[in-house]
């Protein structure tokens, strides 16, 4: 395709020049590699593109026909060359993101919506899936990894880690009482992530690196952080869950935040998406905004 569009860009200087030889010097080549490409040309269409003469050379039926395609088959490749630059150069067109469902609906989607607000011409496809990896493998521009990322092939940019903190209902502590030590969870209803394999393993660190592994019970699981986090709220017991999750009830005082110095072990977080010599500036844009709303991971 490449060696056609060349011999194209050819003719149409041989026609524009006159001759065999203004083409030449035109494009920097010898008088006889341009004759050989107009060659090639008219073996592979089986049709003369020139009448050729001593002193110009006038085109044929066909050759008119050929010209005309010619130089509307350059403008598109040149627009198509054009736009691509300019999305090099500011933000716009259509960017897929793919994140796991909860972090994607919770606290990516606003992210995005506030980048939005300051690239006009950008706009943003968001799929939620908890395999983002396989998404970005198969097209999607930027992806949140939360644990390792395990295709070594896309480029991954460290996130501040994921927290999981313990919250409850001002009600049940008033009850129950409030635990001062993580021993202390196993007296507390403690509710359940039924498909997590730790829903009944608690691993809880303290800021001086300090780990304490809690076997905890309660009398209501569910399938669903929403649900657990609902109950939390209607007073079943103490709830695990992501810091975003449950930051909107800590600060309206539905829930409490118990044992504020301990979380459950930190978890990674990556932005990832396909290696890429020259990114997008909408791809670029996003990136640092990513970067600079969920911060750098601590080294």
């Amino acid at each position: 395709m490449l060696d056609k569009l060349a011999g194209m860009e050819t003719f149409v200087r041989v026609v524009e020049g006159g001759s065999f030889s203004a083409a030449a010097q035109a494009m920097g080549v010898s008088a006889t590699m341009v004759a050989k490409q107009i060659r090639t040309i008219e073996e592979r269409l089986g049709s003369r593109l020139l009448h050729r003469t001593t002193r110009r050379h006038q085109l044929t039926e066909v050759g008119q026909l050929y010209l005309e395609r010619c130089r509307t088959a350059l403008a598109t490749v040149a627009l198509a060359e054009a736009s691509a630059s300019e999305l090099q150069q500011a933000p716009r067109g259509s960017l897929r993101v793919v994140a796991p469902v909860g972090f994607g609906s919770r606290t990516l989607a606003p992210a995005l919506a506030e980048w939005l607000a300051f690239n006009p011409e950008v706009s943003v496809d968001l799929t939620l899936d908890d395999r983002p990896e396989e998404c970005v493998a198969k097209g999607h521009e930027l992806g949140i990894v939360i644990g390792d990322v395990r295709d070594t092939t896309l480029v991954a940019r460290a996130l501040r880690p994921y927290r999981r903190i313990l919250a409850a209902a001002p009600g049940y502590l008033a009850v129950h009482g409030t635990p001062a030590h993580p021993s202390e969870l196993a007296q507390h209803s403690c509710l359940g992530l039924q498909y997590w394999k730790h829903h009944d393993r608690w691993h809880l660190v303290e800021p001086k690196g300090e780990v304490y592994v809690v076997p905890v019970a309660g009398r209501f699981t569910a399938n669903g952080g929403a649900a657990l986090r609902r109950a939390a709220v209607a007073g079943a017991g103490i709830v695990l869950q992501p810091e975003d999750a449950l930051i909107n009830d800590l600060a309206s005082g539905h829930l409490v935040q118990v044992l504020p110095a301990w979380s459950y072990r930190p978890t990674p977080v990556h932005l990832v998406y396909a290696p890429d010599r020259r990114p997008t500036a909408k791809q670029r844009s996003a990136i640092d905004f990513i970067v600079r709303r969920f911060g750098v991971a601590s080294p």
